[in-house]
């Protein structure tokens, strides 16, 4: 069985906690990740001056920030059908650290 690969071709900070993704297969996510940025890997990205460090890894070609955090391109890719599951996600690791 095969699947897509998705790369990210561009990124852009449209305004605090968004994205615009560009993929190599010429889509594109407007991404807003402010409720998914909680728990010890996505949380220190709240700071909007780590945040806007976002950068295109040169090898798997995905998203990451100085401090580690990344998502999987293919995640970024089909967004809109994960995000939810990714925002009860960070709900969980936000009651746990609390």
């Amino acid at each position: 069985m095969s699947h897509p690969i998705y790369q990210v071709r561009a990124v852009e900070v449209l305004e605090p906690y968004t994205l615009r993704v560009q993929f190599t297969d010429n889509t594109e996510q407007v991404i807003n990740l402010k409720p998914v940025l909680a728990g010890e890997l996505y949380a220190p990205l709240l700071d909007l001056q780590v945040f806007e460090k976002v950068a295109i890894d040169p090898e798997v070609k995905t998203l990451v920030w100085p401090n580690g955090a990344d998502f999987d391109p293919a995640t970024l890719h089909d967004w809109p059908e994960h995000k939810e599951a990714f925002a009860a996600r960070a709900r969980e690791w936000e009651r746990v650290s609390a």
